[in-house]
């Protein structure tokens, strides 16, 4: 004979369920405010142990608490990860997370999820960085801003409007998915058969290469600038020997991840504008590199971040 679930069962089915709906937007406040998809799963899952352990019967609005528990977290951890990057041997990138299923990463818009951008956002402060995801990305009103950080209205505002100013301050306008693309392919082909010229012609003058590699052996620990020096870097031999590079979706656009005997030893994403190519983004960390993967299994199986099984 069947039996009815328990009430305990059921109220924590209906938890899970709730979850579930909004978990891939908790995930994206998390990765903008923090540029880590580990982290940002880490906060995630502390917000699922959360909702279980809480009286939902007075819970007004799941979303409003998840978001504000979700977004309150991101803070504490992108505190403690601002001191730890202090030590990072050079340059720090943002993790790329595979954004075929999901282009946006749970918001309403894809604001704040380049790499280019989400390096730029690492000069404000957590918290000036969580109100501009969550009033750019997200389209939260600034009330609920107010309410979700603790602060006045007045001083939320003020916080945008800097951050906005700051931004675009440093931002260039990007070409169109199309041209990216184009750009893309003709600095991979020039690359690989070391083609200097055409890799000037692509690039602007102040280009810059960062590497994220944290103090690997044979990646550059200061940024490499200027077109000509940038050029000369990226056809160094050793990167592109018996190496086989693979287009993704990260972050919104494409990158290339390349490998090498069937293994990933390296990630690139690019930024250009209608000038050319101006920032190129390269992540070897092994680390970052198993996160990006781990990310597109979840995606290519549907179920975005995962948290305590849900």
């Amino acid at each position: 004979m069947d039996l009815e679930p328990s009430p305990t069962t059921s109220d924590l089915e209906e938890a899970a369920s709730v979850f579930v709906q909004h978990r891939n937007r908790l995930f994206g406040i998390a990765y903008r405010v923090l540029g880590s998809g580990v982290e940002a799963e880490d906060v995630v899952q502390e917000v699922w142990l959360r909702w279980q352990n809480t009286d939902r019967s007075v819970v007004v609005s799941p979303v409003a608490f998840l978001s504000t528990a979700t977004t309150r977290l991101a803070i504490n951890v992108g505190q403690s990860a601002r001191v730890r990057r202090e030590t990072y041997i050079g340059p720090w990138l943002p993790e790329p997370v595979d954004t075929s299923s999901d282009p946006e990463v749970g918001a309403q818009r894809a604001e704040a999820l380049e790499l280019a951008l989400l390096l730029v956002l690492e000069k404000l402060s957590p918290t000036e960085r969580a109100a501009y995801v969550l009033r750019e990305a997200f389209d939260y009103a600034y009330p609920e801003i107010a309410e979700i950080l603790q602060l006045s209205l007045v001083n939320v505002r003020k916080i945008v409007s800097r951050a906005r100013k700051h931004l675009s301050e440093e931002r260039r306008e990007s070409v169109d998915t199309a041209e990216h693309r184009r750009l893309l392919d003709v600095f991979i082909s020039a690359a690989r058969s070391g083609d200097v010229a055409s890799l000037e012609a692509l690039l602007t003058p102040d280009a810059v290469s960062l590497s994220d590699g944290n103090g690997m052996r044979g990646c550059a620990r200061i940024p490499v600038t200027g077109r000509a020096r940038v050029a000369k870097m990226v056809t160094y031999p050793v990167l592109w020997r018996e190496a086989e590079p693979r287009l993704v979706d990260a972050n919104g656009s494409t990158g290339v991840m390349v490998y090498r005997d069937g293994q990933p030893v390296a990630f690139m994403a690019m930024a250009a504008s209608k000038e050319g190519i101006h920032k190129l983004m390269w992540v070897f960390s092994p680390n970052k590199i198993a996160a990006f993967l781990d990310s597109r299994f979840r995606c290519a199986a549907g179920l975005g971040p995962t948290a305590g099984g849900v």
